[in-house]
């Protein structure tokens, strides 16, 4: 990961990154089946701020609930009780990352319609700021 690269690697990623900053919306997909998925979370962000790109709209991508599903909960683990503790979660980083943050699983296609919603929203919402003239456009 990023930070365990070689130091002229770094630089030069970071360079790369540089591209960041021409983005309308960053889409930051995190591997949440990675047992160090909230490390990894932090890094990226470190890294945005480092790079001047922290304040673009970012929307949280976190992908691969299926196997996040699969290796936190046991089998005989109640239906209830798994609702509640995934519930937690995402009440967890909506709060983190103010409401921009979609929980799917890509190999599975869930959750993929409601990623394209707030993907089309926060597009729309920059556009009606960007040409306030051309809104009655959008549907």
């Amino acid at each position: 990961f990023i930070r365990k690269l070689p130091h002229h690697l770094v630089e030069s990623f970071k360079s790369t990154l540089d591209e960041v900053r021409e983005a309308d919306i960053l889409l930051h997909v995190v591997d949440i089946s990675h047992p160090n998925y909230e490390d990894q979370y932090g890094v990226v962000n470190k890294t945005l701020q480092d790079i001047k790109a922290f304040d673009k709209p970012t929307i949280t991508i976190f992908n691969k609930m299926d196997l996040y599903e699969k290796n936190t909960f046991d089998p005989w683990l109640e239906e209830e009780v798994r609702a509640e503790i995934l519930t937690d979660l995402k009440e967890r980083w909506e709060g983190e990352t103010q409401g921009n943050t979609v929980f799917i699983s890509a190999i599975e296609r869930t959750n993929l319609e409601e990623l394209r919603k707030v993907i089309l929203d926060k597009v729309r919402d920059l556009y009606k700021i960007r040409y306030p003239y051309k809104t009655e456009f959008l549907y």
